[in-house]
């Protein structure tokens, strides 16, 4: 099949009711955080008309959004709940459209599954009084008199949508309240909403009727729904296709978006918003099931990041609409680069977990290898060549410089990239090694790609000094050589290695192991995943109160689980003391950060991993001669523009550096500081 034409089976249109699709790929409803005052005001909606730009069929917009007061936001999300809503709607749905993107919006009740201390301060409501542990809240159970007044929520946030100009809704039904009356693991009720599915299905149903009473029988409804809660007590296969079959009867719903698990902790969430070292498209199957016994249209996300999984969804009539949603986050012009041949340039989403984590600790959600994503409005995706043309030299190949030398070639500059080791790809390599996070290899894959696509020339072996910068004659430098293992200073710190030394491959450990993690991040984890293959026991210090503590919800419930499963033992609130020769062995002394006391254990080896000291040397010999000495407009950089102060008249270059060889940071902050550096230029 020439996957570059319509035969393509992503690329075929479809007719959803009255509605036709340029095509097979949606992004589905999620809450990306940025609501300001509860409305998708201009943040929200660029970020979905680029995606529209790009080509996708249908864009949902509004996950969870909420229609009660007493479904306050808990993760950044839309409030329906009055009309001072629907001005924005219609300035979102007319720039989404006007792309030749279809866009609805999903509208919940969050139920059980929100919080009582924030928004209104009321209680939550459950169908029982089942405290669900993600959310912790203990829900009041609910009452006729809240049922019918949240049914009447629902049919007004319904009719906001529609006023707003969408092309349809899709009413939220799995793991909020009203799944959490179908299912039984949390509905207990023996009253006329409890007990038999009927029952249980009640409110559903009751909500369905208000809501196709205000909205009219043209107006697109469809349903989110769980086809298998893949829990002991839960809602089974068979029950969810039984659901599937009623909510067809009622002929109130034009499509069912199926989901399955049960997100009621953070592994349960992690099951359908996949992290590394999860399965991807975990639940294909559970959404084909559904489709085999109903005729509605069957829309699925659920970590589908790679083409072929999409493609063979649809083409095995698997699904009829295929949710990337986290890969349009990775490159939101993915649909568009398939259709014109450029299928090898797409940004791969590859799990890091980074976009919904963030917004599970309360902040935005940004892309963690594209830094574009959600700053539209003073960043490109796509950048023109410029008509000032500068020569660049970027010094260091690993994410940041690999970025920047990316960007810098795409836009018109004349590039050369100055790499120290034999490969490019600098701490990424580092960061792949083991098995729960090695996807991280297509980040590095595809920078280098383009890299070698574009323009740039690359010196690879290449130890830049202040003389072989110069001799380029450039009129930027930018240093970006991140930084190197550093670890802290205490008695016998002599004794221990550092978790560079296990993730370069210069030692590996047997044994009873010690790991001090003293920040809590990635590299720990990587160095214990390494560390747990060969060691008899590993031991997993930290001085926090729990370990990898900097990790999201999602990928912290997954590290955790993989490194239970190897047997590592933690210890929490300790920090090595010092470490004393044993013969052979190394006694560590461990002190409790709360209360000071000491203890000591004895270990075959010691291994800290404390961060990286930036590598500046180039830089800071590079200041004087430089024209800015250095310095930049950091007001206009954080809004994607560039000003060097002129210290030095007599200099012909400007001079900046970023990423790690600034500071220890991660890899999100070293592609944000690439692309506002060559976007500001």
């Amino acid at each position: 099949m020439d996957r570059q034409t319509p035969s393509d089976p992503l690329l075929q249109p479809f007719k959803l009711k009255h509605l036709h699709l340029r095509n097979r790929v949606i992004s589905t409803a999620h809450a990306p955080a940025y609501a300001e005052d509860g409305h998708p005001k201009d943040r929200y909606r660029l970020y979905h008309e680029e995606k529209a730009k790009g080509g996708i069929a249908l864009t949902m917009i509004g996950g969870s959004t909420n229609v009660a007061l007493d479904s306050p936001s808990v993760f950044g999300q839309l409030y329906a709940g009055d009309d001072t809503i629907i001005p924005w709607f219609n300035k979102l749905t007319t720039g989404v459209k006007a792309h030749g993107a279809a866009i609805m919006c999903q509208i919940t009740h969050m139920g059980r599954r929100t919080g009582w201390d924030t928004g209104d301060w009321l209680p939550v409501v459950g169908p029982s009084g089942r405290r669900e542990r993600a959310h912790r809240a203990v829900p009041k159970t609910a009452e006729k008199g809240d049922l019918d007044r949240i049914v009447l929520d629902f049919a007004e946030g319904a009719r906001r949508c529609k006023e707003g100009g969408f092309d349809g809704i899709e009413i939220l039904s799995h793991s909020h309240l009203l799944g959490q009356f179908l299912s039984p693991l949390v509905n207990d009720r023996t009253d006329a909403y409890g007990g038999s599915l009927e029952n249980r299905l009640r409110l559903t149903f009751e909500v369905l009727d208000a809501v196709r009473a205000k909205v009219g029988s043209e107006f697109i409804v469809g349903m989110r729904i769980t086809g298998d809660e893949l829990i002991d007590g839960g809602l089974t296969a068979a029950e969810c296709v039984e659901i599937a079959r009623r909510l067809e009867q009622t002929g109130q719903v034009e499509f069912l978006n199926i989901l399955a698990g049960a997100p009621y902790d953070d592994l349960g969430l992690a099951g359908w918003v996949p992290p590394m070292g999860l399965p991807s498209a975990r639940d294909l199957k559970v959404a084909q099931q559904i489709r085999a016994a109903v005729d509605l249209p069957i829309l699925h996300a659920g970590g589908i990041n790679d083409l072929a999984t999409a493609r063979f969804a649809v083409q095995e009539g698997m699904v009829d609409l295929v949710g990337m949603t986290r890969a349009h986050m990775a490159d939101p012009h993915l649909v568009q680069k398939i259709s014109s041949g450029q299928e090898n340039r797409i940004r791969p989403c590859v799990g890091l977990g980074y976009c919904v984590d963030r917004v599970n600790q309360g902040k935005d959600a940004v892309c963690g290898q594209n830094a574009v994503t959600g700053r539209e409005s003073f960043l490109q995706h796509r950048l023109l060549p410029r008509s000032n043309p500068k020569k660049i030299v970027v010094v260091g190949g690993g994410p940041c410089g690999l970025e920047t030398a990316r960007l810098a070639a795409e836009a018109g500059h004349d590039v050369e990239l100055f790499e120290a080791a034999d490969r490019l790809g600098g701490q990424l390599i580092l960061a792949s090694k083991g098995t729960v996070r090695r996807q991280l290899e297509g980040v590095l894959d595809w920078l280098v790609q383009e890299v070698e696509f574009s323009s740039a020339r690359v010196h690879l072996a290449a130890y830049a000094e202040a003389e072989d910068i110069l001799a380029t004659n450039p009129d930027l430098v930018v240093i970006a050589t991140g930084g190197w293992s550093s670890g802290p200073a205490f008695e016998g710190s002599d004794l221990a290695h550092s978790s560079w030394d296990v993730l370069g491959g210069r030692i590996r450990l047997s044994g009873d192991v010690l790991l001090w993690d003293m920040l809590g991040d990635q590299p720990a984890l990587v160095t214990a995943d390494l560390i747990g293959d060969h060691s008899a026991q590993l031991s997993f210090a930290t001085p926090d109160t729990r370990p990898l503590t900097e990790l999201g919800p999602t990928t912290q419930s997954v590290a955790m689980k993989h490194l239970y499963e190897k047997g590592v033992r933690f210890i929490t609130n300790v920090e090595v003391d010092r470490i004393e020769p044993d013969g052979n062995r190394k006694t560590v002394h461990l002190r409790n950060t709360l209360s000071g006391s000491l203890t000591q254990q004895t270990f075959d080896h010691v291994v800290v991993e404390s961060g990286c000291t930036p590598m500046d040397e180039l830089f800071f010999e590079l200041l004087d001669q430089s024209r800015n000495a250095g310095q930049f407009d950091q007001r206009k950089f954080t809004k994607g523009e560039m000003k060097f102060p002129h210290m030095n008249p007599s200099a012909t270059f400007d001079l900046v550096r970023f990423g790690d060889a600034v500071t220890s940071r991660n890899l999100h902050a070293a592609l944000f500081d690439a692309s506002r550096l060559v976007q500001g230029l």
